[in-house]
């Protein structure tokens, strides 16, 4: 689940990472997407992964758009559902985020404290 601010209102949406590397996480997004402005606004974010045995892991982060385009192009054939919907990686809807870790937490489930995990 990816959280982001509209205003003064959290907003809470999943999201499928495209790429990952350590604790970096690379998200697709349309520019039509109510995130594409919340973001613009406050790139301040935070993911939050649970497994099917409730532990979680919660990643706090800024969102930066990606414009390198090797990495765009690597994620592009990576990712065969990008190619069916957008067609090209140089879609003008398309926005690649990168949230870079400022803070990474995890829980394991029922242990109701959080440890900090480093990053990088």
């Amino acid at each position: 689940m990816l959280a982001t601010m509209d205003g003064e209102q959290p907003r809470l949406r999943p999201v499928s990472p495209v790429k990952v590397e350590g604790f970096t996480v690379y998200i697709a997004n349309l520019r039509t997407y109510g995130k594409t402005a919340e973001i613009a606004a406050n790139p301040r974010v935070e993911l939050c992964y649970l497994n099917a045995d409730h532990d979680q892991v919660r990643i706090t982060g800024r969102a930066e758009i990606v414009t390198d385009p090797g990495v765009i192009g690597g994620i592009w054939q990576a990712n065969p559902l990008l190619r069916r919907y957008l067609g090209t990686a140089d879609n003008p809807a398309l926005i690649i985020y990168r949230i870079d870790p400022q803070r990474v937490r995890y829980m394991k489930e029922w242990a109701l404290e959080y440890h900090e995990v480093t990053v990088g």
